[in-house]
């Protein structure tokens, strides 16, 4: 059954503990390009929420498609630090680092990037608006579409050995690696499980 996501300080409290209970994973880059992705737990209508985008459709990479806050690590940024700038870039939401609840297990992509995923607590979204030259639109989704009974969805591709994993949200879906970053962020945060997820594919066409 799901827990109870009201946006308080019990909940940002559970969040804590449990990603300060999990053994994160740290992965050596192998020549991956360092990146960090906000998971972002934001109030909606008194709800616990996360925040998504989807990408200005004119990026050259992956235009228009589902994303967290996020991107390359700058100069000698750290994986927190370059999150929140992200996060501040794209959306316009300003955290410090008391605003960090935990990070979870590095995911290493096919185009090339080593993403370290850093769950952040916002308080308020006043101000909130999307970069118009990264960000199409933002989308608040309630903690609740990660703990679907439909939830994850594993897909075989001829490409590979590894199950390609689906997160369904609302009357859409999103896939790898956003997708097996946020499965990876309701198995441990939500349900306290250590689950990993560094062994999940990514469709064909997030290779490049």
């Amino acid at each position: 059954m799901p827990m109870a996501n009201v946006f308080d300080d019990a909940l940002r409290r559970l969040l804590a503990e449990r990603l300060s209970a999990f053994e994160r994973r740290q992965l050596a880059d192998a020549g991956l390009k360092r990146a960090a992705v906000a998971i972002t737990v934001v109030p909606q209508a008194g709800e616990a929420a996360f925040l998504l985008t989807r990408r200005a459709p004119r990026l050259n990479a992956h235009g228009g498609q589902w994303a967290l806050p996020g991107g390359r690590l700058d100069g000698n940024e750290n994986a927190m630090e370059a999150a929140l700038r992200e996060l501040e870039e794209e959306v316009s939401l300003r955290a410090g680092a008391s605003s960090v609840l935990g990070t979870l297990d590095d995911y290493p992509t096919r185009s090339g990037y080593l993403i370290t995923p850093v769950v952040v607590w916002a308080e308020s979204i006043d101000g909130m608006k999307p970069n118009p030259g990264e960000v199409a639109s933002i989308h608040p989704f309630p903690l609740s579409e990660l703990q679907r009974p439909d939830s994850p969805v594993l897909v075989t591709i001829a490409e590979s050995e590894r199950p390609v994993i689906r997160m369904p949200l609302g009357e859409s879906h999103v896939h790898a690696p956003t997708a097996a970053v946020l499965y990876q962020f309701g198995e441990v945060a939500l349900r306290g499980r250590a689950t990993r997820v560094a062994h999940f594919e990514q469709p064909v066409w997030a290779w490049k």
